[in-house]
């Protein structure tokens, strides 16, 4: 089992920055898959970035490309996305998810985090 925890979430100006944070806890990381999805009102839940917890290679969804930086910290246990110049399009609740490496399912969720970005 692998628990997750995020914050850093709040109402922010266009052109803002935000920085989330997602505090994984129950087992070793070493093999697995650190994901943030967003779910926008009314619209399916999309895929905003990946990171691996042992090589830190990253993937972007074009829609954040350029603005936002994903990370972890192994000490802390912690998977971080940064977000830049936000547009109003990036509101909605943010998600922390887990995969193993090996497989395409994410089987751990965080509860989420509101970001809302004013114009």
């Amino acid at each position: 089992q692998v628990q997750l925890v995020e914050s850093g979430g709040g109402l922010v100006q266009a052109g803002g920055s935000l920085r989330l944070s997602c505090v994984a806890s129950g087992r070793t990381l070493g093999t697995y898959v650190m994901a943030w999805f967003r779910q926008a009102p009314g619209k399916e839940r999309e895929l905003v970035a990946t990171i691996t917890w042992s090589a830190g290679r990253t993937y972007y969804a074009d829609s954040v490309q350029g603005r936002c930086t994903i990370s972890r910290d192994y000490v802390k246990t912690t998977v971080y996305l940064q977000m830049n110049s936000l547009k109003p399009e990036d509101t909605g609740v943010y998600y922390c998810a887990v995969r193993r490496g090996d497989r395409v399912t994410y089987n751990y969720w965080g509860q989420g985090t509101q970001v809302t970005v004013s114009s």
